[in-house]
């Protein structure tokens, strides 16, 4: 795996971790902003052909 695509996946599952926490404590904006986020970085997983499975809340 290289640099890309461990950091890549690294960030896609620190959105998650944090879309969860934001969904948890109830704060609805963060829960947005966290969602807008982890759609972007799957969109850019997608393009470059990496491969997100089961990462995904």
């Amino acid at each position: 795996m290289d640099a890309f695509t461990a950091g890549l996946l690294q960030r896609i599952r620190a959105t998650e971790t944090d879309l969860t926490r934001a969904r948890d404590e109830g704060d609805d904006f963060l829960a947005e902003v966290e969602q807008g986020e982890l759609d972007d970085l799957r969109r850019l997983a997608a393009e470059h052909g990496v491969e997100v499975g089961a990462l995904s809340v």
